[in-house]
């Protein structure tokens, strides 16, 4: 019985060490990834993106309090999450032909005054000139993209669902592209994400060369709308 009891002992001992050894892994490990992407985001250049990327699976929750008590602001951390992002994505992107991709646009981008209604397929654009979502609709559905101008997440599920793209650009306000990665992710697709300008509820911003530029990838020059570049600048 002794010997059964110094065996379990033990055995306790040994599992509380090696918790401990883990815990302190994980959080080195974490401190580790927040320094690196801190100068990743101070030299505006990504170093080791995969690592980090392989590190936010595992260690997010713990990065993103190392990022908080370091000073970061929130805006800067999600930016930061979305340009790694995209930037893992971009390669892959480019092997997925435009046929097999759609974009999803916030409604917000829209007039206050816009004239069209909401359809189970979202918000149908009638090019009434009030706004420049007809211009750039039409400009990326030249490129043979399927477009979406939608009022939130359920839409875009089921879209994916109807359409089955294999890659989507999401725009939208930095916590709705970080939702909206994070939700293609768990979709299986391979998302890229551009930010608005300006944020709210109504007649938001966006840079449509941002888009133009992620809308792109992986596509024949000799293919692109000749009038492409009237709408990027």
């Amino acid at each position: 019985m002794n010997l059964d009891f110094i065996t379990w002992n033990d055995l306790m001992i040994l599992i509380g060490e090696a918790a401990v050894i883990v815990v302190f892994g994980a959080l080195l490990t974490a401190f580790i990834l927040v320094i690196i992407s801190l100068y990743s985001i101070r030299k505006g250049r990504l170093y080791f993106p995969t690592l980090i990327r392989s590190g936010l699976v595992f260690f997010e929750g713990l990065m993103k309090a190392f990022f908080r008590l370091l000073g970061l602001e929130e805006r800067e951390m999600l930016s930061f999450f979305i340009k790694l992002h995209n930037t893992m994505n971009t390669a892959e992107f480019e092997r997925i032909p435009v046929s097999e991709r759609a974009v999803f646009m916030p409604q917000c981008l829209r007039s206050s005054k816009c004239p069209a209604h909401l359809t189970p397929e979202g918000l149908k654009c009638r090019n009434c000139g009030q706004c420049t979502v007809g211009g750039a609709r039409t400009i990326l559905e030249k490129m043979g993209y399927r477009i979406f101008i939608v009022p939130g997440s359920s839409f875009i599920k089921r879209m994916v669902k109807k359409y089955r793209p294999k890659a989507i650009i999401g725009v939208g306000c930095l916590s709705e592209v970080k939702e909206g990665i994070d939700m293609a992710d768990k979709m299986g697709l391979v998302a890229m994400g551009v930010v608005t300008m300006k944020e709210g509820c109504v007649e938001t911003l966006v840079n449509w060369a941002d888009i133009y530029e992620v809308a792109v990838l992986g596509v024949d020059p000799r293919l692109l709308p000749e009038d492409l570049h009237i709408f990027t600048h």
